[in-house]
């Protein structure tokens, strides 16, 4: 893998904005499903008579889901093209949602969030892979946080439209309206090409890109280290955005629009803090950027545990939210220099999702410490875990801003 620094050109084509466009819509697609999902459980616990344990499967599910389509279409996507494979995650998750929502008992809802759950695993890792060999080097990281981006306008408009709709066309019909980002996806992919990069190396990728993230003992720590990685985040953001309603709801005694209200102030915070890493990480360099926001991860949650005012959380929510996930987008732009071509979108897709794998336990961890111990018992684990983060960081990853790809 080169460490060399790439000529510093400044030109972002037409085709690279597309890419970036596709890759963020998709991603939006990701972020919708995750959230009307935690705001449906209960309607759905009610129209199919469903226990909590089956409840909290639909998600491990979705999740389990997400970490097998993320090797699968990951590998696929280095060996047939990055473009071509997104077509067929994006058509697999919308297929499937649709069925979500026509689904007549746990075990057919079940199958059908576990397929639909393969589509969305191969979404992140290859839409970064795409647009990290798209855009050029001096502004990889603002490229890459841009689709991050995208995830949190998913989220948010899920925050917004759902108490709106959910009472008026019920989850069947919330299941239906999630299949719109994805018929968006699939239009604007249409129009997409393989990045030039991908057409040069293609033709000498004979090696099995999965073997590639252990190529070596140097390659196998990072891979170590993104792994740590991309579960603390995980970790950290399922275990807050899928347990937070929850929190305001039983602290605070909000209703399900207010509720929405603080948790869409919390992720307009994400998205200042993805937009600010861009910027950040291109300026100066990916290990003080992570380093300095997984530090303000710890420092926030351990905060955020003592308010106590509505007015306190709203404003303390957007400065958590800032730093627990404005870290998201510069993965795509760390692993994308830290891996060749023949291996990139399979070393993103398969670390990202082991991670969210990981990260699917988060709300339960969090919900039984603050059931048992409290709230700040609860936040007390994630402020470790961003403290591992930052060691293991510091430790097994190096700085290779404005890498040129190999």
């Amino acid at each position: 893998m080169s460490t060399l620094t790439a000529p510093a050109e400044e030109t972002v084509t037409p085709e690279a904005r597309r890419a970036l466009l596709g890759a963020a819509v998709g991603y939006a697609m990701d972020g919708f499903d995750l959230l009307i999902l935690g705001f449906m459980l209960s309607a759905i616990a009610k129209g199919l008579h469903l226990a909590p344990a089956q409840l909290g499967s639909l998600v491990s599910f979705t999740l389990i889901g997400a970490v097998v389509g993320g090797v699968v279409f990951g590998t696929l996507a280095d060996h047939l093209g990055r473009v071509r494979v997104l077509t067929w995650t994006i058509v697999l998750f919308a297929v499937f949602t649709g069925l979500c929502g026509l689904a007549q008992n746990y075990t057919q809802l079940v199958i059908f969030r576990a397929i639909a759950g393969l589509g969305l695993g191969g979404e992140f890792g290859i839409g970064m892979a795409l647009v990290a060999e798209a855009w050029p080097a001096s502004k990889r990281a603002r490229a890459s946080s841009y689709v991050g981006l995208g995830w949190q306008a998913g989220v948010l408009v899920a925050a917004l439209v759902t108490p709106a709709l959910l009472p008026l066309i019920g989850w069947r019909g919330m299941f239906f309206v999630g299949v719109l980002p994805a018929l968006a996806a699939f239009l604007i992919r249409r129009r997409l090409h393989e990045p030039a990069l991908f057409e040069r190396r293609h033709a000498r990728n004979e090696v099995q890109s999965l073997r590639l993230l252990v190529a070596d003992a140097a390659t196998a720590r990072i891979s170590l280290g993104m792994v740590i990685l991309c579960s603390v985040q995980n970790f950290g953001y399922y275990g807050v955005m899928i347990w937070l309603p929850n929190y305001l709801n039983m602290r605070l005694h909000f209703g399900l629009t207010r509720t929405a209200a603080w948790t869409a102030v919390t992720i307009l915070g994400m998205g200042a803090g993805i937009w600010a890493f861009g910027i950040l990480a291109d300026r100066i360099g990916r290990r003080p950027s992570f380093l300095g926001y997984m530090f303000g991860a710890a420092v926030m949650v351990v905060v955020y545990a003592q308010l106590a005012s509505p007015a306190a959380l709203l404003v303390g929510g957007a400065v958590m939210g800032f730093f627990i996930n404005g870290m998201l987008g510069g993965y795509g732009a760390l692993m994308s220099e830290l891996y060749p071509t023949a291996a990139r979108a399979t070393a993103q897709n398969v670390l990202f999702n082991i991670g969210r794998f990981v990260g699917g336990f988060g709300p339960v961890v969090v919900g039984a410490i603050a059931a048992r111990h409290g709230f700040p018992a609860a936040v007390s684990l994630l402020a470790i875990l961003y403290g591992i983060d930052l060691v293991a960081f510091w430790a097994l990853i190096p700085e290779r801003r404005g890498a040129a790809l190999t």
